[in-house]
């Protein structure tokens, strides 16, 4: 299919991203060498989150988590035994010995989830602090806020409570991008199904909305196949008109960025996001497996990172050079004062509709 140049009204259609909120958790922590042991080779992002896996599935109960940083170019492995450090730095990563499994922190999260899940609120694992980081937004407080310190207290130096001035919530908003009704999201990746062309966004967004338009009150050109929200947060979107669907994603600079494949996110990657109210924004990857409690439900496994979002950003496209990795869900916080994303897993929505990138 050729691709021809579409306006800005169309460009969301083009895999321009939305943002939006999720929570993360466990991987990877920062570290030095150890006095007279060699540096670890430098390692692409790739190549470390390969590492990482690698390496988590062989340490098994002795790791506890690990990140990629990015300025030394090498992964860090949290162990919790001196045991493993000679395995970790054999096998070109650097070693970390903490204090806390990832199964440990694994059974504060549960108990978290069972005795604190308030709207308002998220956590994951920081494998920088070896912690569970709880946030609790600007709409806890009282009894709700008494609970969360509660239990939290309970968990000891396990967890990490820190407050945002801001509120958790979905990103969706009238405006430019793709419409339905008085709503707007926008779109994130175009992708196959059945030899069939789709689109994924945010599952909030089709949950709230079932028909598609490129232009506000405009002529539908894809109605929903498929939608999950809360609990996951993505939806699928049928083409029902001729619309030009190249697989990537608007730079709002003029040009594209090609997305050939979809990948997991890996901590202390550099991401961007694009979407159709504050266009292309770049930061980290801060937590993966991330909880999020938003006030229409709890939502699992999302990527934290740093990256700023605004209403409207929902459902966009989170990636890293061509490497689909997230769809916006939701956070706090905006582009002006900074703030706290959450995205959807791409690989997992993949799956869940039987999908491919294209």
């Amino acid at each position: 299919m050729k691709h021809r140049r579409i306006s800005k009204r169309r460009i969301a259609i083009a895999g321009g991203g939305i943002v939006a909120l999720v929570a993360a958790t466990l991987t990877l922590q920062n570290a030095n060498a150890a006095p007279g042991e060699p540096e670890p080779d430098a390692l692409s992002v790739g190549a470390a989150g390969k590492l990482a896996h690698s390496l988590t599935s062989a340490l098994k109960g002795d790791t506890a988590g690990s990140y990629y940083d990015a300025k030394a170019k090498k992964l860090v492995v949290n162990v919790v035994n001196k045991a493993a450090v000679d395995q970790v730095r054999d096998a070109g990563a650097e070693a970390k010995v903490v204090k806390y499994t990832l199964a440990q922190l694994g059974q504060a999260r549960q108990t978290l989830k069972d005795k604190a899940t308030i709207p308002g609120t998220s956590w994951s694992v920081d494998p920088r602090t070896n912690k569970v980081v709880v946030t609790a937004d600007s709409s806890v407080k009282g009894a709700r806020l008494a609970t969360l310190n509660k239990v939290s207290g309970g968990l000891g130096d396990k967890v990490e409570v820190k407050r945002s001035a801001g509120k958790f919530s979905t990103f969706i908003a009238g405006g430019d991008a793709i419409f339905g009704g008085s709503g707007r999201c926008s779109l994130g990746f175009n992708v196959v199904k059945g030899g069939q062309p789709f689109f994924l966004t945010a599952g909030h967004c089709t949950e709230a909305i079932k028909s598609w338009s490129d232009a506000q009150g405009g002529a539908e050109i894809g109605a929903n196949a498929d939608s999950e929200f809360p609990g996951n947060d993505y939806g699928l979107v049928k083409y029902t008109k001729a619309t030009a669907h190249p697989s990537a994603v608007d730079l709002y600079n003029g040009s594209t960025q090609a997305i050939s494949k979809a990948g997991n996110a890996t901590v202390g990657e550099k991401v961007q996001r694009s979407g159709s109210t504050t266009q292309v924004h770049g930061g980290e990857v801060t937590g993966l497996n991330a909880t999020v409690n938003y006030q229409e439900g709890s939502v699992d496994g999302l990527i934290r990172t740093n990256v700023c979002a605004e209403p409207g950003d929902s459902g966009g496209a989170l990636f890293a050079g061509d490497t689909a990795l997230g769809l916006t869900s939701g956070g706090s916080g905006d582009c002006s004062a900074g703030g706290e994303t959450f995205f959807q897993p791409v690989p997992e929505a993949l799956q869940a509709f039987g999908a491919e990138i294209g």
